[in-house]
């Protein structure tokens, strides 16, 4: 019960922080955007590129808590959570079509650097600055650690106040030196942030997406794990992939002693779920079986291809 009010307190921090960091990035999305046009400033463009893409991934996070929600049906028997994974997808994607776009722009400023209004520049990418200092403070306080969507929300403050901290630079070396290059090369610093960030985010999507292993699990110290409680001989046909980002899921056939009685098969299975708890793994499905029922597999892992050969 207190581990229930733990999670549900540390839910409602979750969501408040990124309704918050929401709001405060989209509102000065707006004002960096605007100021940029009126500057003419490359750099101040990219970095409201980059609050943009921060704004989605923001919003996605606030969806995805809203979405998962809801409860499962029969028409979604996981429910809505795989919500979040489809959003990043298309999180991703614009990320990197965002950054291809400020590398087309800059491109052409370095050939023909155009004049830029730097104090006007420098004013707006400092109140950035300071703008994005406050939300990496608020999502701080969030639970940065487990869970996805905040990290992921942090880390691309993180590259926004890089891009703050560009677009300064740039506008102290135009203000000083009166060196123009300085806006488009601060705007392509960003745009490799952003690229960055947009490749990392669909990569791990289209790994869960694929249901892949979750990187947070070690598949032989689950193994050994299963076939250390005692009763169980071997396990075969193991599947371990994510539900969504933080929630894992795992399905296996263990095979056990022939005279083992349902009330034992319970006690096993409830050990072998505890286990897999402290683990990190939430959601386990576990068939029972006796040698004689089935033989000893050659792998570990559920051969779909041989199956699909056996089949025909």
């Amino acid at each position: 019960m207190g581990h229930d009010h733990g999670h549900d307190h540390a839910h409602g921090a979750n969501k408040k922080a990124l309704l918050i960091s929401f709001i405060i990035i989209t509102g000065y999305m707006i004002v960096e955007a605007i100021g940029g046009f009126m500057t003419n400033s490359l750099a101040l463009l990219s970095d409201a590129g980059h609050m943009l893409s921060d704004s989605v991934s923001l919003g996605v996070g606030l969806a995805a808590f809203a979405l998962g929600e809801k409860a499962a049906d029969y028409s979604k028997t996981y429910g809505y959570k795989r919500f979040e994974i489809l959003a990043a997808v298309f999180n991703g994607v614009t990320l990197v079509l965002i950054s291809l776009y400020i590398f087309y722009e800059a491109y052409h400023r370095f050939m023909e650097p155009p004049e830029v209004a730097s104090t006007g520049m420098l004013i707006i990418a400092s109140i950035g600055l300071v703008v994005n200092i406050f939300v990496a403070w608020i999502l701080m306080r969030g639970d940065t650690e487990e869970n996805l969507n905040v990290r992921a929300a942090f880390l691309h403050v993180l590259g926004d106040l890089l891009g703050s901290v560009g677009a300064i630079a740039a506008a102290l070396l135009i203000i000083f030196f009166g060196w123009g290059w300085a806006d488009p090369a601060a705007s392509v610093i960003v745009a490799f942030l952003v690229l960055i960030s947009g490749w990392r985010v669909m990569k791990d999507a289209i790994h869960v997406l694929m249901e892949g292993t979750p990187k947070n699990v070690e598949l032989d110290e689950i193994i050994t794990t299963i076939e250390n409680v005692q009763g169980i001989k071997s396990i075969h046909d193991l599947h371990v992939w994510s539900i969504t980002s933080g929630q894992n899921a795992l399905s296996c056939h263990a095979v056990v002693d022939g005279d083992s009685t349902i009330k034992d098969s319970q006690k096993l299975l409830s050990a072998i779920e505890n286990e897999l708890d402290h683990k990190g793994i939430g959601h386990v499905t576990i068939q029972l079986e006796s040698s004689d029922h089935h033989p000893q597999m050659d792998s570990l892992i559920c051969q779909q291809s041989n199956r699909a050969s056996h089949e025909h």
